[in-house]
């Protein structure tokens, strides 16, 4: 049974849940969960989030932190906190954010211990280019010209690659319809497979490879790519997809592929997200939370939702609220519906795996010098 909290309902707890009961509720997880991906920023949101992190098991993170804000973060989460390498998105000049920039600041991130670095590859990058003083061609495959240089120097540096690539199946209805400009939701995948071929290099392909709708599709790319593992992040996106999933071919899914899907949230921190909207300048991302106790419910509905989708048979509708199912069906959804949350009550063995072996066999091992790969890769 859900215990209820006394807050009016919000995106990020539309069934006025007592966070904190929930986790209680819940109890502690199987094993200590890893995080891997997730997006820590501010001194302030870290602390909050940390807080979050002990009440629902999360004893460690790999943050795709912004640089200015590593110092920051890393003085609050310490040894709780390994760093992926990603662009400046914040910085003014983009072109060299994604570029010049990035190449640079390789050496800077290797220097905070990352030994990840993260291509972003949405179909929305074909619009973020048309900003930049840049040929689309230079940036925008995952084998154009500026990404390739980028790969070899983090290669060089002993740094393997993260991947976003395509988007939800409801974006390629909505926003991404004209395929003239954004292509195929396969044809994403294009490049990808290239820069995997032409490399060689070890990649984490987030948000569940950016497939999670078919598992199917999924499986060939793993087959092809030996060195591929994927996440679970991007919460709203697999409580949607996953639950869709019948439990027998969800499991089937994670059995073929044991230790190369690893659990990921997705939950952005901000500093933003403890002051009220009505400040000047909000900053970085959404404007989701505008108080500290509201920040604590959007950074814990996503663990909650995780969990119980992974450890439970709840059956009922999402705790968060899902846009995308408006962008859809503007009639027959609005800015608060939600879809269906089904928990697939994974057993302990599947969640040990999910929640830390996964991690612990590949990035772990990558972080500390190791080669994951070299025993069964050739």
């Amino acid at each position: 049974m859900t215990q209820q909290s006394n807050q009016a309902s919000s995106p990020a707890n539309r069934l006025g849940l007592d966070y904190r009961a929930q986790a209680s509720a819940l109890g502690e997880p199987i094993c200590p969960i890893v995080d891997a991906h997730a997006h820590i920023n501010g001194e302030r949101a870290a602390q909050v989030y940390r807080s979050v992190c002990d009440l629902y098991g999360i004893e460690r993170v790999y943050s795709q932190t912004q640089l200015a804000q590593s110092t920051a973060v890393k003085a609050v989460m310490g040894d709780r906190v390994s760093f992926v390498a990603i662009p400046e998105y914040m910085h003014p000049d983009r072109k060299w954010a994604h570029t010049q920039g990035y190449l640079d600041n390789l050496d800077q991130w290797h220097g905070l211990g990352a030994r990840m670095f993260k291509f972003w590859g949405a179909p929305r990058l074909r619009d973020y280019v048309e900003t930049m003083d840049l040929p689309p061609e230079e940036i925008v495959g995952f084998d154009s010209e500026w990404k390739l240089r980028i790969a070899e120097k983090g290669k060089s540096l002993g740094m393997m690659l993260m991947v976003h690539c395509a988007d939800p199946d409801t974006w390629f209805k909505t926003m991404y319809k004209d395929s003239s400009k954004y292509g195929t939701k396969a044809s994403q995948y294009e490049s990808l497979e290239r820069l995997l071929t032409i490399t060689g290099m070890p990649c984490l392909a987030a948000h569940m490879g950016g497939w999670p709708e078919d598992l199917g599709f999924l499986s060939g790319l793993l087959d092809r790519h030996p060195k591929l593992i994927l996440d679970t992040s991007a919460t709203k996106w697999m409580i949607r997809e996953l639950s869709k999933h019948a439990t027998s071919e969800f499991v089937a899914f994670l059995d073929r592929y044991s230790g190369r899907i690893l659990f990921g949230s997705d939950i952005v921190t901000s500093d933003d997200h403890l002051r009220s909207a009505e400040s000047e300048n909000p900053g970085f991302g959404d404007q989701l939370a505008n108080s500290e106790d509201e920040a604590f419910e959007l950074y814990a509905s996503r663990y909650w939702a995780l969990r119980t989708m992974y450890e439970t048979d709840y059956r009922g509708e999402s705790n968060i609220a899902d846009p995308d199912l408006m962008m859809v069906d503007p009639d027959g959804f609005d800015a608060m519906s939600a879809p269906a949350l089904v928990g697939h009550g994974l057993d302990a063995d599947r969640l040990r795996v999910l929640y830390r072996s996964a991690v612990a066999g590949t990035l772990d091992r990558w972080y500390r010098g190791e080669d994951p790969w070299s025993d069964s890769v050739g």
